[in-house]
């Protein structure tokens, strides 16, 4: 990336930051916090965009879905700062403001791009939290990189597990040609989407903005997901259904939980797959709770 392409990049990223969005469940605006800060660094094979709200407290890194950005955290990053936490999220390469370098491996995988970040900011044990998509990533690195966690939390995902109980469910819940249909219609749920148009404008602009580059190939998982491999996670975990998720339902969900031997099951009603953009106070309370007994 040339030297003013990555200034005009910063530039975008930094008025995103601070724009401000209407509130989840409210309709008020919520900007991220001004104590959350934004910046770029040079990892292997990636120019990583990556927020920090910095400070002592054990640290959150937030891995956002297959669409959206950093950004689709906004209506965490408060709450936990709140509880004395240092919370930190990134965009994955090729999405928003992270962009693929010469200095690694193409295209790599999220999970090897978060090793190097925690490195890089030498954090300490810290809790994992992914949504969907972000959730395959997680459950990835909870298996590769045990000794970094606290905590692991998934929600409202299929998890990407190989075996075919979970593929065969995933293809008979396919509605035809959804994927050809705005973005909204698959991840947003229905009773947000009937009462909360700002937000679904907001949650759009976000994903617009994610995907920005174009040509740039999708990260695979460091390894596939299997039962066996998730057999061997032994950090706490939390995994979080959504009831009105078209893509990963809760029954869908509960075809590869068992195989995470520690862990806590909840749900919450009515949300859709964007399960911590659509309904933040419940998906915080679950996350806040988990985190103050482990």
């Amino acid at each position: 990336m040339t030297i003013k392409m990555s200034v005009l990049a910063a530039c975008v990223a930094g008025a995103f930051l601070a724009s401000p969005v209407v509130a989840a469940e409210t309709g008020t605006t919520a900007p991220i916090p001004s104590s959350v800060k934004g910046q770029f660094v040079d990892l292997p094979g990636v120019h990583l965009w990556y927020l920090d709200s910095g400070g002592d407290g054990t640290p959150v890194v937030m891995l956002h879905a297959n669409t959206g950005t950093s950004e689709s955290w906004r209506y965490q990053f408060e709450p936990l700062i709140k509880a004395a936490y240092r919370v930190i999220a990134f965009d994955r390469r090729g999405r928003g403001q992270s962009t693929p370098a010469d200095t690694g491996p193409q295209p790599g995988s999220v999970s090897e791009d978060l090793e190097a970040l925690a490195a890089h900011l030498k954090l300490k044990p810290f809790y994992l939290v992914g949504v969907a998509g972000g959730g395959f990533v997680a459950l990835d690195y909870a298996a590769w990189q045990p000794q970094r966690l606290r905590g692991l939390v998934v929600g409202a995902s299929t998890g990407a597990v190989r075996e075919a109980p979970v593929q065969d469910a995933i293809k008979r819940i396919e509605i035809p040609e959804i994927r050809k249909q705005n973005a909204s219609y698959r991840e947003v749920g229905p009773s947000y989407r009937a009462v909360n148009p700002k937000g679904v404008e907001e949650w759009l602009a976000i994903e617009h903005h994610s995907e920005s580059q174009h040509g740039v190939k999708s990260q695979p998982m460091r390894q596939p997901n299997t039962f066996a491999k998730l057999e061997t996670i032994k950090a706490p975990t939390l995994v979080v259904a959504a009831g009105a998720d078209l893509l990963a339902p809760p029954s869908l969900m509960k075809l590869w939980v068992g195989h995470v031997a520690n862990h806590e099951w909840a749900m919450v009603p009515e949300s859709g797959h964007s399960i911590a953009w659509e309904k933040p106070d419940e998906f915080n309370a679950l996350l806040l709770k988990f985190m103050a007994k482990h």
